[in-house]
């Protein structure tokens, strides 16, 4: 039986995953809470899935993605969350694939010195091409295009200016390249889903009284769907 990790960084994003699943026991170690069932797909092939909230920030993922991998020997990852839209021709609750990630405030001449040795970390080719016809089938306005993960929460017009400038991405957040990263290192085919839930513009105070239910909730169907293809 395939098995699939499934990451996101808040309760929100994990929520309608969870409830997806069948089957489903928990195993809380590692200060995380992995919801451990199964999902039947179009084939009717059973899949298993280790869903959780891993935290957000760079290391978080990381750790969460590692702990995953090591655990349940997964035969891909998917980050599914919200992001902060950079790119003017996608608007609140679309879908960017991070067909490439990159980090905002890291030296990678340095850090490309050690396996995966890139500069930059991609999803999986099959993944994207997967979730782009769950995308299509669904009808949501989507894009593969580049995501920066940084440890700073992007919400102002001036700061979201020079991530822009400094990485050309369509998408900020702080997840998904550490994610990838991690996931290239074990040689695990990864795929990142962001709905985006604002234009990163938001200052904090603000976006953590928003309800991001219905975006999480965009990336989370997104991702069953695409499972229930594998």
């Amino acid at each position: 039986m395939k098995t699939v990790a499934i990451i996101g960084a808040m309760e929100e994003e994990i929520a309608l995953i969870a409830k997806s699943l069948e089957e489903v026991k928990h195993d809380k170690t590692a200060s995380l809470d992995v919801n451990v069932g199964k999902l039947t797909c179009k084939s009717g092939e059973r899949i298993a899935v280790a869903a959780t909230v891993g935290g957000m920030g760079l290391v978080n993922a990381a750790a969460t993605t590692q702990y995953l991998i090591d655990t349940y020997h997964p035969d891909a990852i998917i980050f599914s969350g919200i992001a902060g839209s950079l790119n003017k021709s996608m608007h609140i609750n679309d879908v960017v694939l991070g067909g490439t990630l990159r980090y905002l405030d890291s030296d990678m001449r340095m850090i490309a010195q050690w396996k995966p040795e890139t500069e930059e970390f991609h999803s999986d080719p099959h993944l994207l091409e997967v979730a782009d016809a769950a995308l299509d089938e669904l009808g949501i306005h989507h894009m593969t295009g580049v995501i920066a993960s940084g440890n700073n929460f992007i919400g102002t017009p001036e700061q979201a200016a020079v991530v822009a400038e400094a990485t050309h991405a369509d998408a900020v957040e702080m997840e998904g390249a550490s994610v990838a990263h991690v996931a290239a290192r074990n040689d695990v085919p990864a795929l990142v889903i962001r709905a985006l839930s604002d234009e990163a513009d938001t200052e904090y105070e603000q976006f953590t009284e928003f309800d991001i239910s219905d975006f999480a909730d965009t990336a989370a169907r997104l991702t069953v769907d695409i499972v229930t293809r594998l």
